[in-house]
């Protein structure tokens, strides 16, 4: 059942100023995520490949005439069909306007599918799942750009408390599932797992696996959720008591999960630093909503309840998905550090300008002291290092100025 209104995205904004600008744009993310819906507010027209039994035989008898139509036309899972990524590039050539296309895709093709560059042409915007300001729980009042660009603040109390904000992390943000219980929209999540494993994995240039390889790489995936576990690990965890999957094979695994944009890796930041320290380079692990490291274990929110721990976890991979929501695809990227030492901070958000916000997340408010020492620390090893925002990202409660200059910040009032 589809939702009686439109639900605003953060992202509307970023694809409505890509239109102004550019021919076309290419909107990537996972399925289910809303980017249909999102496209359609702004389409004038529209072609779903997904539903359309001729649209093969149209482009390869008559390609032209699956881009006619009031424009921006949208043409819905354009990677079923990769002949239209060169028939769309080209017709922006020749009509030399912007605003004509959308292609939404639940998957990234190959390489050689898109090797006649759409550069100058289209832009690639990466939705995801929504975000808590999205679902409702965030006031947006906080807000990430003004903490990045101007170190702007402003003091908020939020409520919330440890049951809901679980029964958040495993619902996800799937624009489907905000009108439903609780009960339907954690067995959705789950048969979203299930249909990953065994349909999802199959088109152009994606590499299947068997349904058990899969669930067994997605299962360690989620135990290993916001960490730094390397394919070793990895392929370990996988094995469990039968030893170690093969080490190709799980990176296969891991690569086909990056292209249908199931899983996100977090890439390390990599700045000049005043200290002689080294610098490590390993990506932390999440998945696009930890809605799904929830689903891959099966476990319930009653459950996560006695393993706080590994929900400290999950709860660093959602302020990761919401940060990326929030920073936008426009030059900004949301990283992690850690160096020879084991200093690390769990998030820097830097823009396209070389700006930069560094936070420390941590699931109970209790924990600030000790993680503001940590980004003081962190903050006296970068070059350059005064310029940046320091800030500790906690579930609810007060959003203040500490007195040694470290914000702490509810997730629940946190917003573009």
């Amino acid at each position: 059942m589809s939702l009686t209104a439109y639900i605003p995205r953060v992202i509307d904004r970023q694809l409505q100023d890509m239109l102004e600008i550019m021919g076309g744009v290419v909107i990537e993310g996972p399925r289910a995520c809303g980017k249909t819906e999102t496209a359609r507010h702004i389409a004038k027209s529209e072609l779903l490949l997904d539903i359309d039994s001729n649209a093969r035989e149209t482009i390869a008898l008559q390609p032209e005439l699956v881009l006619q139509g009031s424009v921006p036309r949208l043409i819905d899972e354009w990677q079923t069909v990769p002949e239209i990524w060169n028939l769309v590039r080209r017709e922006i050539d020749q009509r030399r306007e912007s605003g004509q296309f959308i292609l939404t895709g639940s998957a990234v093709p190959s390489h050689d599918i898109t090797r006649h560059s759409g550069a100058g042409r289209m832009a690639r915007l990466k939705m995801r799942p929504m975000s808590l300001l999205e679902t409702g729980h965030s006031s947006g009042m906080i807000s990430l750009s003004g903490m990045i660009e101007e170190h702007k603040f402003e003091y908020q109390r939020s409520e919330w408390n440890l049951k809901a904000l679980i029964t958040t992390i495993a619902r996800g943000g799937w624009p489907s599932l905000v009108e439903k219980d609780d009960r339907i929209a954690l067995e959705a999540v789950k048969s979203y797992i299930e249909e990953t494993k065994r349909t999802d994995l199959t088109g152009p240039g994606i590499k299947g696996h068997r349904p058990e390889t899969i669930g067994r790489c997605l299962r360690s995936l989620a135990r290993n959720v916001a960490t730094t576990a390397t394919l070793k690990t990895i392929a370990a965890d996988a094995g469990g008591s039968e030893g170690p999957l093969n080490y190709r094979t799980v990176e296969s695994c891991l690569t086909t999960l990056r292209q249908i944009l199931v899983t996100e890796d977090q890439e390390a930041w990599m700045p000049s630093l005043r200290s002689r320290s080294r610098l490590r380079g390993a990506v932390k692990r999440h998945f696009v909503c930890p809605s799904l490291a929830v689903a891959a274990l099966g476990v319930t929110p009653g459950k996560l309840l006695s393993d706080l721990k590994y929900v400290g976890f999950l709860f660093e991979s959602l302020v990761v998905r919401d940060l990326r929501i929030y920073a936008g695809d426009m030059g900004t990227r949301v990283l992690h550090y850690k160096d020879s030492t084991d200093l690390e901070v769990d998030a820097i958000v830097e823009n396209g300008s070389g700006q930069w916000a560094a936070f420390e997340i941590k699931l109970s408010p209790q924990w600030s002291d000790e993680a503001a020492k940590n980004l003081l620390r962190f903050r006296d090893r970068v070059e350059g290092g005064e310029a940046g925002f320091l800030g500790v990202i906690v579930p609810w409660g007060y959003s203040y100025m500490r007195k040694d200059g470290v914000a702490v910040i509810a997730l629940n009032a946190l917003g573009p």
